[in-house]
C-alpha cells in the first residue's frame, strides 16, 4: 500500500520561507520521479516541481527561482524549499509521482501566505 505523508506547511507572512516534506513508503521510491504538485481554493491542481530518479530538477515557471525540489532516497523522501513566498503560491501542497497516480493522492498540507 503506497502512502505519501507530506508536512511543513503553515502560514508565513509574504517574502518568507517554508520547507516541505513527503515521505513515501510502499513504492520503490529511488526508481521514481518524484513532484510536488498545488491546489488553490477554486482552481485546479496543478505540477509545482519535479524531481527525476537521477536528480534533474524542473520548474513551473511561476516558482522558477523561488522553489529547490530535493530529495533523499535513503529516507524515502521528497523535500520543497520555498524562498520568497507570495499570496498566489497559498494552496493545499501534495506530493505524488511523476507522472501523477491518483490512488496514491494524500491529504496534502495547506500553505497559507498572507500578512
Amino acid at each position: 500500500q503506497v502512502q505519501l505523508v507530506e508536512s511543513g506547511g503553515g502560514l508565513v507572512q509574504p517574502g518568507g520561507s517554508l520547507g516541505l516534506s513527503c515521505a513515501a513508503s510502499g513504492i520503490i521510491f529511488r526508481f521514481n520521479a518524484m513532484a510536488w504538485y498545488r491546489q488553490a481554493p477554486g482552481k485546479q491542481r496543478e505540477l509545482v516541481a519535479v524531481i527525476m530518479s537521477g536528480g534533474n530538477t524542473n520548474y513551473a515557471d511561476s516558482v522558477k527561482g523561488r522553489f529547490t525540489i530535493s530529495r533523499d532516497n535513503a529516507e524515502n523522501t521528497v523535500y520543497l524549499q520555498m524562498n520568497g513566498l507570495k499570496p498566489e503560491d497559498t494552496a493545499v501542497y501534495y506530493c505524488n509521482t511523476f507522472p501523477a497516480v491518483a490512488r496514491y493522492w494524500g491529504q496534502g498540507t495547506q500553505v497559507t501566505v498572507s500578512s
